[in-house]
């Protein structure tokens, strides 16, 4: 049965964007371009335009994208770090201008700087000394990567000043790392030579290199950073943004000298153009951009403009459109991912795009194959914008040869030969249903239960995956945590000949290592084991909120056995109709399967869809197998709570918008489930509180709209402490 529900696709765009997000800033990989990207992000914005009730707070376009995902300590910045809009097209850019004139009721003058295509990062110096480096994480909560931040030659330790310039007592400084063309070559030019796999790209390359947890590994990268901006600060105003650059610049850190405040916004497509122009001209270049950044000057309209929840509305990044050139196909191939997904991909011609050679592009899907016309022999036109998965955008007709046949899509797992199928009907995707016993399917699990983004098990990367899969060591992910010396010692990658007097092969130090961690690693908190077990839709922000509702994996479990029978009911294929209005099914379920589905549904930044999700996987016998194998090992599926907390909070609803001093976003959250309560992402007449901080946005608004009760930070500490009698109120008489 065919699922095209609003809600549904809303699911899809956010997993797609969260998963694509989530590889770039867990470790500097990538699932889509940046074109992509941002087409799936305006899509998802146009969906929530037309559906309203579909925004919440874990929406991508509602927040900062990015998490901590490695073990660098976490820590809040002292002011948000923000996101920017994008325009792709003039028109786009005009309409954001007039929009400021509007706002300003004049037309200021507009800094433009080129767009440094690297890795975020908040420098904090107090008193002159850099005491913490943090990358932007979700915008509110960072990682600490003081050490490997040390390691870039252009970051002073501590900041001079002058009499004109003197240091402020406190200052965040707001740039990008990023790392030069010429060195990029280099490392790759040295990865050939070690024999290893060369590296995508410029961008990620960096953010892999500021993550490292051996700074020496950082410091050979050689990597460089440019300062854009400030967070916060004491001693220190500028009245607008080039006098602030200017000051950076006094106080030794690094400032791009790509930088002009232009009159007009004639003056500012000039500038675009001539760097959209000169974007691969090392004479002019030394790094890859990937658009232009433009901002409203004058700093006091800066603040009177204010902020989106995610962007101030003050400045915008013009992307540059991706880049097309020719090359010829040689061949279409398919690979099956880790869900059953069969994915073609094209073989071509090594080519130069956006400064980096590229030979394989995807095709997305058989229907996109059979759509563009593309043909093994054909010369296509491949497009890329610095991205890590270039994309075939169709064949040159005129150049096809005469008789050139049409691609042949398989009919069967290129694996493990079971027939394709469509998981729905019309679905454009073809899927391998042999789930449980493809082998491409199992070994692409087994990596993501391995991986940064799940349980993080350092010594057992792809190729140690597959090794204790060929040898028998494994035979699912659920055998990972019962692993030992017998298994490891069946495993040639992970044994060596014997010495003189040792009998039979050796287990390697790899091999003890690996032990070590995959025992350590079984108390990781419960959102990164369910990220691991691969349930669809269930990425690391579903993971958390789930997580922090529920607490355990058995509280879990008891809510999704419950709300089984509901979900039941709602897609039986025998019935008139397959709804996922809870209100249809009430007549047909038991009272407490449609409550306990409705509970799994109003988890803020779960919905139906991922509910629904969550219940199809429980129902797998071999899927709960896993879970019980690795609970006998010792996994840990338990969230430590804190039970001296009083519920204060019993039965309430409290929304926080806007920036707090006192908690970040998570830290708010966590702090109103703790004590019982429902933290809400959106304001409805069910909303009991709503704390407002600052750059609160239409929350704010309709929460006065509808006559709720309203506190500030000092309120909510207030209602934390003691519930509504704390704040001198009782929500029974609201």
């Amino acid at each position: 049965m065919t699922d095209e529900s609003p809600a549904s696709l809303h699911a899809d765009l956010s997993a797609q964007i969260e998963a694509a997000s989530d590889a770039y800033y867990r470790d500097g990989s990538s699932t889509l371009t940046d074109a992509d990207y941002d087409v799936l992000l305006r899509r998802l914005g146009e969906l929530e335009e037309q559906y309203p009730e579909l925004v919440t707070s874990a929406s991508p376009t509602q927040r900062v994208m990015g998490k901590a995902f490695t073990d660098f300590a976490s820590f809040d910045h002292l002011q948000r770090m923000e996101s920017l809009d994008n325009a792709f097209s003039f028109e786009e850019l005009a309409g954001w201008y007039e929009r400021v004139v509007r706002d300003a009721g004049t037309r200021p003058e507009l800094l433009c700087e080129v767009k440094f295509d690297g890795l975020a990062i908040n420098l904090l110096y107090e008193d002159g000394r850099l005491t913490r480096a943090l990358t932007r994480g979700d915008g509110r909560t960072g990682e600490d990567v003081t050490p490997n931040v040390l390691t870039i030659a252009g970051v002073p330790h501590r900041l001079t000043g002058s009499a004109e310039h003197p240091v402020p007592a406190l200052i965040e400084v707001r740039g990008e790392v990023y790392l030069p063309t010429a060195r990029f070559e280099e490392i790759n030019a040295e990865q050939e030579a070690a024999g290893k796999p060369l590296y995508a790209n410029a961008r990620n390359t960096a953010a892999g290199s500021l993550r490292q947890k051996d700074p020496a590994i950082t410091a050979a990268r050689r990597l460089e950073m440019v300062c854009h901006g400030v967070g916060a600060r004491e001693g220190f105003e500028a009245v607008s943004q080039s006098q602030a650059y200017a000051a950076l610049a006094s106080w030794g850190l690094p400032v791009s000298d790509k930088v002009k405040v232009v009159p007009d916004l004639a003056a500012v497509e000039e500038f675009i153009a001539y760097f959209a122009e000169h974007r691969h001209d090392p004479q002019v270049l030394s790094h890859e951009i990937d658009g232009v950044v433009i901002k409203v000057d004058d700093v006091g309209l800066q603040r009177r403009l204010g902020s989106t929840s995610r962007a101030p509305r003050w400045a915008i990044a013009y992307k540059y459109p991706p880049e097309e050139v020719n090359t010829r196909l040689l061949a279409i191939e398919v690979n099956t991912g880790r869900t059953g997904r069969v994915t073609p991909y094209g073989v071509m011609e090594p080519v130069k795009v956006a400064g980096s050679t590229v030979e394989m592009a995807t095709l997305h899907n058989f229907y996109e194959v059979a759509r563009k016309d593309v043909r093994p022999g054909d010369t296509i036109v491949l497009r890329k914008a610095g991205d890590v998965i270039p994309e075939i955008l169709g064949p040159v007709l005129a150049l096809r040869p005469d008789g050139l046949p049409e691609w042949v899509p398989p009919t069967v797992c290129p694996a493990c030969g079971t027939e394709l199928v469509e998981q729905k009907a019309g679905d454009k995707d073809r899927r391998c249903p042999n789930h449980r016993y493809c082998s491409a399917q199992v070994t692409e699990r087994v990596n993501h239960v391995a991986g940064r983004g799940a349980f993080d098990i350092e010594g057992m990367g792809y190729e140690a995956c597959v090794a204790l899969l060929e040898s028998g060591a494994l035979r699912n992910e659920g055998d990972i945590f019962d692993l030992d010396e017998t298994k490891l010692g069946r495993t040639p990658l992970f044994t060596r000949a014997p010495k003189k007097g040792e009998d039979g092969p050796q287990l390697t130090a790899n091999a003890h290592k690996l032990l070590t961690n995959l025992d350590a690693r079984k108390s990781v908190p419960l959102w990164r084991v369910l990220v691991a077990l691969s349930i669809r839709h269930v990425g690391p922000s579903a993971a958390r909120a789930i997580a922090t509702e529920f607490g355990s994996m058995a509280a879990l479990r008891e809510v999704v056995r419950t709300a089984d029978e509901a979900v039941s009911v709602e897609v039986d294929p025998d019935a008139d109709e397959a709804s996922s209005d809870l209100g249809d099914v009430v007549t047909t379920a038991s009272a407490e399967a449609v409550s306990a589905r409705s509970r799994l549904a109003e988890v803020d930044g779960v919905g139906g869809v991922i509910a629904d999700s969550l219940v199809a996987w429980f129902r797998e016998p071999w899927h709960v197998e896993i879970v019980e194998k690795w609970l006998a090992a010792g996994v840990v599926m338990e969230d430590a709570r804190d039970e001296s907390l009083e519920r204060t909070l019993e039965g309430l609803t409290v929304v926080v918008t806007g920036s707090l001093q006192g908690f970040s976003r998570d830290s708010a959250k966590e702090a109103i489930i703790s004590r019982g309560g429902k933290a809400a992402g959106s304001v409805s007449k069910k909303t009991d509180y709503v704390v407002v901080g600052d750059n609160a946005g239409s929350k704010a608004e309709k929460a006065e709209e509808l006559g709720l009760r309203v506190l500030d930070e000092d309120g909510f500490a207030a209602l934390l402490a003691g519930g509504p009698a704390g704040v001198g109120e009782d929500p029974s008489e609201g």
